[in-house]
C-alpha cells in the first residue's frame, strides 16, 4: 500500500491503538534503541512515561532528524506504534531505510493550531510522539503534555527547544565522508551526539557515531595505535583509517512521502 491520507482530528482515533487496548510490546516499560545508542539514555533506551527531547541544533537541520530515525527504529521493529508531528520533510524512505514499520508509523506533517490537541489525542494512544515544537507553546501546555504521557506511558520527544525534559539529546558535530577531490558520494556521516538532563541524567555524555553505519548507526571506534592506510595510501599513526564500504544516506532533508509500494502502510493525517 503506497499510503493514505486522513483528514480532520476525529479520524486521528482510528489510527491509533487505543489507551486501553493490550500493549503490542507486552508491557516493556523501557522501549529500546540502537545499542550504541544506550549509554545516552539513563534506562538505556525510551522509558515509557518519559519526555525525552532532540534540540535541532543551528541550522535546524544539522543531524537532528537522522537521530531521531535512529532513536525510533528499534522500537519501531519491536512493535511500538510511532508518530511524528509537525515535521513536513519527514520522508517515508528514509524512515523504511531506518528500519522503521511504515504501517506503524502516522506522519501530521502540518497540524496547524490544533497542534496541542493533536500531540495530546496521540500521547492516548501511541508509543513513542515525536512532536516539532512551534515557537508559540508556552510553558504550562508544555508541562501538561508531559504529565500527559507520564500517565498514559508513553515517550514523547520534543523536537526542538522543551525546558524540563528528563533528557535532551543534540548532534553538536557533524562531520560527512565519501567525497573526494571534487567528487564522490556521501556515504556516511560522524556525529557527536550530546545528553544532558536531571536526576540520572544530570552528568552530560558524549559519544561519536556513524549516522548512517552499519544497520543504523555504530560507535566510532578510537584511534589505532598502529598506523592506518588513508584512501590515498598515506599513512599517520592513529590519526588516519580507511574509508568504508558505502551504506544507503540518511539525509535531514529526505524525499517526502516516497513510498515504493512494497513498503507497507502509511498514515499521514492532515489538517482539517
Amino acid at each position: 500500500m503506497a499510503g493514505r491520507t486522513v483528514i480532520g482530528s476525529a479520524a486521528l482515533a482510528s489510527l491509533v491503538r487505543p489507551a486501553s487496548a493490550p500493549d503490542p510490546t507486552g508491557g516493556q516499560r523501557v522501549l529500546p534503541v540502537p545499542p550504541e545508542l544506550t549509554g545516552l539514555l539513563p534506562n538505556r533506551g525510551l522509558r515509557r512515561g518519559s519526555t525525552i527531547a532532540v534540540a535541532t541544533g543551528q541550522p535546524r537541520h544539522s543531524g537532528g532528524t537522522s537521530l531521531l530515525l535512529a532513536l525510533l527504529a528499534e522500537a519501531s521493529r519491536a512493535g511500538s506504534w510511532c508518530a511524528v508531528v509537525g515535521v513536513p520533510t519527514f520522508g517515508a524512505g528514509a524512515a523504511a531505510e531506518a528500519g522503521l514499520a511504515l504501517d506503524r508509523l502516522a506522519l501530521v506533517p502540518q497540524p496547524g493550531p490544533e497542534w496541542p490537541t493533536v500531540v495530546a489525542a496521540l500521547i492516548d494512544g501511541v508509543d513513542v510522539v515525536v512532536a516539532a515544537v512551534p515557537d508559540t507553546v508556552s510553558a504550562s501546555v508544555a508541562n501538561r503534555l508531559a504529565a500527559r504521557a507520564r500517565q498514559r506511558g508513553s515517550v514523547l520527544v520534543p523536537y526542538g527547544r522543551w525546558d524540563g525534559a528528563d533528557i535532551t539529546l543534540q548532534v553538536v558535530r557533524g562531520v560527512w565522508e565519501g567525497l573526494g577531490q571534487g567528487r564522490g558520494r556521501l556515504r556516511r556521516r560522524e556525529v557527536t551526539v550530546s545528553a544532558r538532563g536531571r536526576g540520572a541524567a544530570a552528568r552530560p555524555k558524549e559519544i561519536k557515531v556513524w549516522l548512517p553505519g552499519d544497520g543504523l548507526t555504530r560507535v566510532i571506534p578510537r584511534p589505532a595505535v598502529v598506523p592506518a592506510a588513508s584512501v590515498t595510501g598515506r599513512s599517520a599513526a592513529g590519526r588516519l583509517r580507511p574509508v568504508p564500504p558505502a551504506f544507503p544516506p540518511v539525509f535531514d532533508v529526505p524525499p517526502a512521502f516516497d513510498v515504493p509500494p512494497d513498503r507497507g502502510g502509511l498514515a499521514v493525517v492532515g489538517p482539517a
